[in-house]
């Protein structure tokens, strides 16, 4: 049988980088290099080239490349008669040419009208090469795999991938992958390096026997075959939602795989120092003295969790969840003020200048009777402030500060940083959340900058705050690294905050709405999308 040959293929649909869903087996976590890039000794510019691609899908190893997992599946394991055809639905036929020639008006395309035993079908090509009218002949047989479009008795395929075959020619015994792909790396490249890897690369299974059984999972190397060259009798309803056995299975190892990285980063923290701020100073009980309310039990609860993870030897990272109103500010005083009994400095880092501007005014009012002075920076500050409120904290004389992502510039020093506070922590990038909790890991040498003789200390206590609903089951798994304590209880006088999506074409009442709301003495809370 002579193999098939090429000739058009419809353009791929591109799909993003995290389309892709690739598992992250534990067993992996040292990515073996591609085995044919590593033969050669010097790589040749088409292997780097290759590799390059290959990086910008996120694939830097055979394991990679093996659960970079399909986004559908063609069914190419059998032909439709063209009279079968339904519109809309993508189908493979086995026709011969009948009629290939360039039509010039309307638009120029290329129709190629195909005939088999049930009828006849219409391929249009609207971009095409000149030399594709020489490749479709009259008399050619073809394999046609398009997308249909049927009404009124015509069937049409726009832009179908096609191959020259001889009659009978065998059928694919699977499902065809199609993969998350990038520029310059088409399927079928993809497709044979993906089987390659299956032949070559080691798929042991990653679970221990009597834990696959107990949770009844599918072998790993079975799962993987299955997801890549599914067989015609594989529910493509139950591939396309991903609840078939195999999805579950490498669903399973992927939770599995972040969670063990989570807890390898937990175990990486507790490894590090931090500065120990046991309980038995006087600010915090002076400033809960002087409040015109008590905590709630939340409150209460919340803070006896954070005061304990300050008073131990390792950094504290902690989600602080609770609605607007629900007291998170507070309890953030506390831990900001249990830093300052020992002499430490304490840092909070809000997302806009309002919010932050806010955080400022009612801790200043809260410490001010106390004798604390609080810093302000912020990107509108005046130059001559700023540095001065900079100095002033390098020089270890302020010990608390707040403001924007100005507390993260590099000009901004704090030699005593023992807490890092976040507020609305999901609106920072990870980088900007860590810039400000490192600003207090180099701490003693002659300039307190690394490189020029600073010595690495301890690491900053760390607390992070936010409104978001998350659910706490749903927030103690995504955010498995860290320690989580919820308000889930308003003070007294506060009513539950009600949430409402308005449509944009209403813009102008909610405007009227807020207006009315501040003259009233309310205080209305709210963002745009």
């Amino acid at each position: 049988m002579r193999s098939c040959r090429a000739i058009s293929g419809s353009p791929i649909r591109r799909a993003p980088r995290s389309a892709s869903r690739r598992c992250r087996a534990a067993r992996w976590s040292r990515p073996t290099p591609f085995w044919f890039l590593a033969k050669a000794k010097a790589r040749t510019a088409a292997g780097d080239t290759l590799a390059a691609r290959l990086a910008r899908l996120g694939i830097h190893s055979q394991a990679a490349l093996l659960t970079h997992l399909p986004l559908r599946y063609e069914d190419e394991t059998r032909i439709t008669a063209i009279r079968n055809v339904r519109d809309g639905v993508a189908v493979q036929l086995e026709a011969e040419v009948v009629d290939c020639a360039i039509q010039p008006r309307p638009r120029r395309q290329l129709l190629v009208r195909v005939r088999d035993a049930s009828g006849e079908a219409t391929l249009r090509f609207l971009n095409f090469y000149p030399n594709m009218v020489k490749l479709m002949p009259v008399g050619a047989h073809l394999r046609i795999f398009g997308e249909a479009r049927a009404g009124f008795g015509e069937v049409d395929l726009v832009h179908p991938r096609v191959k020259a075959v001889e009659a009978g020619a065998k059928l694919p015994n699977a499902m065809t992958p199609v993969y998350p792909a990038t520029a310059g790396l088409a399927q079928s490249a993809l497709r044979k390096l993906i089987d390659r890897a299956l032949k070559h690369e080691n798929l042991d299974d990653t679970l221990p026997e009597p834990l696959r059984q107990r949770y009844r999972l599918a072998p790993f190397a079975a799962s993987l075959r299955a997801l890549h060259h599914p067989s015609p009798e594989t529910p493509l309803a139950a591939l396309e939602d991903r609840s078939h056995p195999a999805w579950q299975r490498v669903k399973f190892d992927e939770l599995l795989a972040q969670q063990i990285s989570l807890r390898k980063a937990y175990a990486a923290r507790r490894a590090q120092d931090a500065l120990a701020l046991p309980p038995g100073g006087a600010l915090s009980a002076a400033l809960l003295a002087q409040l015109p309310f008590r905590l709630t039990g939340a409150q209460q609860r919340a803070w006896h969790e954070i005061e304990r993870d300050l008073a131990g030897m390792h950094p504290m990272q902690r989600l602080l969840q609770g609605d607007v109103g629900s007291g998170k500010t507070i309890v953030a005083a506390l831990a900001m003020l249990r830093a300052a009994e020992h002499g430490a400095q304490a840092a909070l880092m809000a997302p806009t200048e309002i919010l932050a501007e806010q955080h400022y005014r009612k801790l200043s009012g809260w410490l001010a009777p106390l004798g604390l002075e609080l810093a302000w920076l912020s990107g509108s500050l005046k130059k001559s402030l700023k540095r001065s409120m900079t100095a002033r904290l390098q020089s270890g004389e302020l010990l608390l500060a707040v403001g924007t992502h100005a507390l993260i510039e590099d000009a901004v020093d704090f030699p005593k940083l023992a807490l890092a506070v976040v507020d609305e922590q999901h609106r920072f990038g990870v980088r900007q959340r860590l810039a400000l909790r490192e600003k207090g890991s180099e701490h003693e040498g002659s300039s307190g900058r690394a490189g020029q003789g600073a010595v690495r200390r301890a690491s900053p206590h760390q607390l992070m705050m936010s409104a978001t609903p998350i659910p706490r089951t749903l927030a103690m798994s995504f955010y498995a690294d860290l320690d989580v304590s919820v308000l889930d209880e308003l003070p007294p006088g506060r009513t539950p905050v009600l949430t409402k999506l308005v449509a944009e074409a209403r813009r102008d009442e909610v405007i009227a709405r807020v207006r009315e709301a501040c003259a009233g003495g309310d205080r209305p809370t709210g963002s745009a999308r």
